[in-house]
């Protein structure tokens, strides 16, 4: 899910032959093809060890650190090894290092310098811009059962009322309404995209994002389930909305919201999922560890020892009742996991201690508790409404392989005779036109959605009411 993707494509360092010269500031630019990427190194030392940290200004990456840095007879060679990364690279002179930068088997020509670089324009062609041919309007509806007012923007055709219309439910993480990240916007996209086709379009930022207010970061997806449930029952006051025409779209965790409300409310009249998980949040999270590990190059006994201590960190979860007593059991459990498997503490590239108290701290959350224990299963046996369940073939986030599948299966268990589940080739989490799939690769493509999803999605939607 989306906490997870904030992936890095790259991470290096340069130096020059005497301490005075090598410290200091360091900038790139790494031509990814479609989006540009620029680098920042921060570089110092103490004695005869030189350490780094690396920026990333378009990602809104910061004080990443650098897990090897080494510098002998002018060659800059620094590893990252949670990225399986790898930088080689020659100083010529005293401001230039002329380098080659590789991942997952994919090499790039990378020089730094000492000049910065100013802030890039960042392509993205199926960003719309007014005037648009529809009615924008900025809409704000409560939450009442939790005391939460929620901020969005509706979409309305300017003929045909009163119209379909959906919610756009957002993946994990806070996103606003046009669930912004990695430089797209693709709420923003496919709610243009579907107004455009004569479909009214509802998408808000989350509790806590945006102008909405409430605790995000206390908050589970039980929690956010409740704001869609109020999302609907705002359209439901419009006029210009049909109600029973009001549909629910959401995105990875928002594919797993979806089937809850649609499940508990005669409201929906039916839902989209958009790589929805179907498994456990247990098994999800564990699959996707995995196969982003194996994308990215990392050694199979590493990826079957990491395996390992996840399975060993979500089942003392599930086994405590406790949630006071859940933040320590886990700091003694990764302290241990970490002793005996320094791969993985150095990957992260922090200290024992600092490494410990965050995932101890981000593993006990309300909403991690919450997630690791959710199945999908008994909500989608619920759903009576029709459903559309879309998949990437190269998702690795929510892979195909075996969500999908899951999810035909608990429709079918239910009697949901109107359902249908797609698996689109080539395309990753965010529906992009993919090479890998790994998120790594999501803001370097200069594409938001493929046509061929938002294609498949809004064609399914008016052949409802035709």
């Amino acid at each position: 899910m989306e906490k997870s993707t904030r992936v890095l494509l790259f991470l290096l360092v340069s130096l020059t032959p005497s301490m005075g010269q090598i410290t200091g500031d360091w900038y790139g630019l790494l031509n990814v093809p479609g989006s540009p990427l620029r680098l920042v190194f921060h570089v110092s030392h103490e004695g005869d060890t030189y350490s780094s940290t690396m920026d990333s200004p378009d990602q809104s990456a910061y004080g990443i650190p650098v897990t090897s840095t080494r510098f002998e007879n002018h060659t800059l060679t620094l590893t990252v090894t949670n990225l399986a990364i790898e930088y080689v690279g020659v100083l010529q002179g005293d401001t230039v290092v002329r380098g080659t930068f590789r991942q997952g088997g994919q090499a790039f020509a990378l020089n730094l310098t000492r000049q910065p670089i100013s802030k890039l324009t960042v392509v993205r062609p199926q960003d719309p811009t007014p005037p648009y041919p529809y009615l924008e309007e900025e809409v704000v509806f409560p939450n009442t059962a939790d005391g939460v007012t929620l901020a969005g923007t509706l979409t309305l055709p300017k003929q045909g009322a009163p119209f379909t219309a959906v919610v756009l439910i957002s993946g994990s993480g806070p996103q606003n309404r046009n669930e912004e990240l990695m430089g797209h916007r693709p709420f923003l996209v496919l709610a243009d995209h579907l107004t455009r086709k004569g479909v009214a379009v509802l998408r808000f930022d989350d509790r806590g994002t945006g102008r909405s207010t409430g605790n995000f970061s206390s908050s589970t997806t039980l929690d956010f389930a409740r704001d869609v449930q109020a999302a609907v029952a705002y359209l439901k006051t419009r006029k210009e909305i049909n109600s029973e025409r009001i549909g629910l779209i959401g995105h990875s965790e928002g594919g797993l919201i979806a089937p809850i409300v649609a499940a508990a409310s005669p409201d929906v009249a039916f839902i989209v999922m958009l790589a929805g998980p179907g498994i456990r949040g247990k098994e999800l999270l564990t699959l996707q560890s995995e196969v982003i590990s194996r994308t990215m190059g990392f050694k199979e006994e590493l990826i079957e020892r990491t395996k390992a201590v996840n399975e060993g960190v979500f089942d003392i979860i599930l086994n405590t009742s406790e949630p006071d007593s859940l933040q320590p059991k886990i700091a003694k459990y990764m302290r241990n996991a970490v002793r005996s498997n320094p791969h993985i503490l150095a990957q992260s590239g922090m200290g024992e201690d600092a490494f410990v108290n965050m995932q101890a701290a981000a593993l006990s959350s309300a909403w991690m508790r919450t997630f690791i224990r959710h199945d999908p299963a008994p909500a989608l046996e619920k759903v009576k409404c029709p459903v559309l369940a879309l998949f990437g073939e190269k998702d690795l986030q929510v892979p195909p392989v075996p969500n999908a599948e899951a999810v035909m299966q608990a429709l079918t268990r239910g009697g949901n005779t109107q359902s249908t589940v797609k698996v689109l080739p080539g395309l990753n989490h965010l529906f992009q036109e993919a090479h890998t799939g790994s998120p790594a690769e999501y803001s370097a493509i200069e594409q938001t959605i493929s046509p061929t999803a938002l294609d498949a999605l809004s064609s399914w939607i008016l052949a409802l009411y035709q």
